[in-house]
C-alpha cells in the first residue's frame, strides 16, 4: 500500500521512517483542551459474583497477564486534510486492568487557537452568571447593533431549571425552549408499538457443558436468525422455534466478536487457532476472521506478526467493524483488514515512542485508544482515523492519571475513562470526554459520580461499555438502584437522565423506571431510546421505547410473570447479559458460562427468546 507522508519538521522524537497504519507518532503542537487532571491509575475490574437466580452472573476468564510493551511499533503520519465519512451500525463486551500510575505529559497534538474547555460534573449546573449590570451593558449593546442594522430579534432562553429528581442534583436547560422542552428530538423510530404487547417464551436454549470457564460472548438479529456464538462455533437459531438452521464450526473458542454489523449482515470475529485443553483451557487469541451471518460461513481468516509478538502471531483482544474496515486491537498491537479479502491495511510495528494501538472503537467511525511511553509513565491518545491508511484525521491526549480508555461512540466521538483511578467501584468510569472528532478539542468533560450512575467499561478494554447509549447529542446514563417510594424492602428503582455533548449540562427531562423496575439502556432506535426494564420478583421484564428529547417511556413489550419464566429470565443480569430487541422480538443470553458446580438445583441458560408475534 502507499506509504503515509513523512512527519512534519520539527517533531519531537519519532519512530524510524516507514510502516503504515494507526500507529504514530503526534504530530508537535497543543492540542484539545488540556487539563490538569488529578495523577494515578485507571480502572478496577468488577469482581465475578457467583450466579444464583435473579442475582448478576459470574464473572470473565482472564488473559495471562501481559506483559508490557518491549517492542514499540508504529509510525509518524501527517493527518490528512480530510476526514471521510463511514457507514454505520451499532453495539457492546469485557476484560480486565493492569499497569502502573502514570507521569505527567505534555499535552501534544495539531495546532489550534487555545481554546477554554468545560469541565461539568453529571446533574450540575451550568457556569457562573453575569452581573445586572454587566447584563444590562451587553443587552444594550445588542439592541443597537440590531437597531443599526435595521434587523429584529427575538429569543427565548432557558433559565436554569432544577430537576427534582431522587438524586437531589440540580439539572439544567436543555438549550432549547424555556420549559425545557425537547425542540423536536425524539420520533422516527422503526420499532412500532405491537397490537398485543404481551410476550410469550419462545424458546430457552439451556448453556453447553464446559470444562472451565469459557467466554460466549456475541449475538446478533438477522431478518431471519438469532445468531449466538457457542462453544468452538457460531450458531444461527429460527427466530421462534430457537432450533438450528446453520452451524459455523471454527477451530478454537471465539475470543471477541464486534457489536456492529453490515448492510448485508457481516461481522467480524476473533477465535483461538485450536482448541481449548485442560489443565490451562486457554489458547492465544490471534485468528480474525469475518462471518457472513445470512449464509453461516466464515468469509475469510487471517493472523498477521510483529509489534510486541516479534515473529510470533499477534494476540488480539477485541475486535470492531467500521465501513470496509475490520480493526483488531490489543497489548501487541493494533491491526487492520478490508472487510471483502482480509488483507492488511496496516500491521502492529514498532516505534520509538512504544506506542501501540490497545483498541479500536467502529461503527460510523474508526477510534484508536493508543498507548504511548515508557512502562512507568504511560499516556493515552485518543486517534479519530481515517479507516482506509490509518492515518490519523486527528487526536486527543487524555489527563495524566488515565491508563485505559474505552469508546462509547465514535460519531459524535465520546470516550469513558477512569481518572486516576477515582471511580472507586470497578466501573471504570469518572469521567465522560466529548471531542470533536474533525479537530480533536475537548467540547466538554462530564462528570460521572460511579456511586450514582450505573455504566460500566471494562478496564482493559476498548469498546466494551454497556448501560451507556449515545443519541440526539446527548448521553443516557442511567441511575444507580435506590430506594423507591415505598420504603420496602425490594422496592428498588432508578431513572435513564440525558446530558447535552456540547454543555454537558444534564437535560431536564428524565425517564422514571417506576418502583420496583429498573432500566438499562440498549440501544437508539431512530431519535428514541430502547430500554430494557428489569422487573420485580413477581413479574416478567419489559422492553420500553423512551422518546429521546421528552423522555416519556412507552411499553413495546411485556414478557410472562409465571414462575417458570421470570425464574428463567431472572437468571440474567442486565451488568453483564446481551439483550437484543428487533420487530417485536427480545434475545437475551450469557456472555459467560463455567463449569457446573455439582450442588446447583437451578437451570442455567445459554439464552431466551421472547416474541409478541
Amino acid at each position: 500500500m502507499t506509504q503515509p507522508p513523512p512527519p512534519p519538521p520539527n517533531q519531537p522524537p519519532g519512530p524510524p521512517p516507514g510502516g503504515f497504519g494507526a500507529p504514530q507518532d503526534p504530530p508537535p503542537g497543543g492540542f484539545g483542551a488540556p487539563q490538569d487532571p488529578p495523577p494515578g491509575g485507571f480502572g478496577a475490574p468488577t469482581p465475578p459474583p457467583n450466579q444464583p437466580p435473579n442475582q448478576a452472573p459470574y464473572g470473565y476468564p482472564q488473559q495471562p497477564p501481559a506483559q508490557p510493551p518491549q517492542q514499540p511499533y508504529g509510525y509518524p503520519q501527517q493527518p490528512p486534510t480530510q476526514p471521510q465519512g463511514q457507514p454505520q451500525y451499532g453495539y457492546p463486551q469485557q476484560q480486565q486492568p493492569y499497569g502502573y500510575p502514570q507521569q505527567p505529559q505534555q499535552p501534544y497534538g495539531y495546532p489550534q487557537q487555545p481554546q477554554p474547555s468545560t469541565v461539568v460534573a453529571a446533574g450540575a449546573g451550568g457556569g457562573k452568571k453575569l452581573s445586572t449590570q454587566m447584563q444590562i451593558v451587553i443587552a444594550a449593546v445588542v439592541a443597537v447593533v440590531l437597531i443599526v442594522g435595521g434587523g429584529v430579534w427575538y429569543a427565548n432562553s432557558g433559565g436554569g431549571e432544577k430537576d427534582d429528581n431522587a438524586g437531589g442534583t440540580t439539572g439544567a436547560t436543555t438549550g432549547g425552549n424555556k420549559d425545557g422542552a425537547s425542540g423536536g428530538l425524539g420520533g422516527n423510530g422503526k420499532e412500532k408499538v405491537p397490537a398485543n404487547t404481551k410476550s410469550s417464551l419462545k424458546f430457552q436454549l439451556p448453556q453447553p457443558k464446559v470444562d472451565d470457564t469459557t467466554d460466549v460472548s456475541g449475538s446478533w438479529i438477522t431478518d431471519k436468525a438469532f445468531v449466538k456464538t457457542d462453544v468452538n462455533s457460531i450458531v444461527g437459531r429460527d427466530l421462534d422455534k430457537g432450533t438450528p438452521l446453520w452451524t459455523l464450526a471454527l477451530p478454537g473458542q471465539v475470543c471477541g466478536t464486534s457489536r456492529h454489523t453490515t448492510a448485508d449482515n457481516k461481522t467480524a470475529i476473533l477465535f483461538e487457532a485450536t482448541k481449548r485443553v485442560g489443565p490451562k483451557f486457554y489458547q492465544p487469541c490471534t485468528e480474525v476472521g469475518v462471518v457472513d451471518l445470512n449464509a453461516g460461513k466464515l468469509v475469510w481468516s487471517t493472523s498477521v506478526t510483529g509489534g510486541n509478538a516479534g515473529d510470533d502471531k499477534a494476540r488480539f483482544s477485541e475486535v470492531t467493524l467500521s465501513g470496509t474496515t475490520v480493526a483488531a486491537g490489543g497489548t501487541d498491537g493494533g491491526a487492520a483488514f478490508d472487510l471483502a479479502n482480509g488483507n492488511p491495511r496496516w500491521k502492529p510495528k514498532a516505534n520509538a515512542e512504544s506506542c501501540y494501538d490497545m483498541g479500536y472503537g467502529g461503527g460510523e467511525g474508526l477510534v484508536a485508544a493508543r498507548k504511548c511511553g515508557s512502562y512507568n509513565s504511560q499516556y493515552v491518545v485518543i486517534q479519530n482515523l481515517n479507516p482506509i491508511s490509518g492515518a490519523p484525521i486527528s487526536q486527543y491526549k487524555m489527563p495524566t492519571g488515565v491508563e485505559y480508555a474505552a469508546i462509547v461512540s465514535t460519531k459524535p466521538l465520546v470516550v469513558a475513562a477512569d481518572v486516576g483511578d477515582t471511580a472507586g467501584d470497578g466501573s471504570g468510569i469518572s469521567d465522560f470526554f466529548s471531542i470533536d472528532e474533525k479537530t480533536g478539542k475537548l467540547k466538554v468533560k462530564i462528570a460521572a459520580d460511579a456511586e450514582r450512575f450505573a455504566a460500566k467499561c471494562r478496564s482493559t478494554e476498548v469498546e466494551t461499555c454497556t448501560k451507556v447509549v449515545v443519541g440526539n447529542g446527548r448521553l443516557y446514563l442511567p441511575t444507580e438502584e435506590r430506594e423507591g417510594s415505598t420504603g420496602e424492602y425490594g422496592d428498588e428503582t432508578n431513572e435513564i437522565l440525558a446530558f447535552d455533548l456540547t454543555t454537558g449540562k444534564q437535560i431536564v427531562q428524565k425517564a422514571d423506571a417506576g418502583d420496583r423496575w429498573t432500566m438499562v439502556p440498549l440501544r437508539m432506535d431512530g431519535g428514541n431510546l430502547l430500554a430494557y426494564k428489569m422487573p420485580p420478583y413477581d413479574m416478567g421484564g419489559q422492553i420500553v421505547s423512551i422518546d429521546g428529547g421528552t423522555m416519556k417511556p412507552t411499553v413495546l413489550m411485556e414478557n410472562p410473570s409465571d414462575k417458570t419464566v421470570r425464574d428463567a429470565e431472572g437468571t440474567f443480569s442486565g451488568d453483564y447479559a446481551e439483550i437484543l430487541y428487533a420487530n417485536g422480538r427480545m434475545f437475551i443470553s450469557d456472555v459467560m458460562i463455567s463449569k457446573p458446580s455439582g450442588t446447583s438445583s437451578y437451570k442455567e441458560y445459554l439464552a431466551l427468546g421472547f416474541s409478541t408475534n
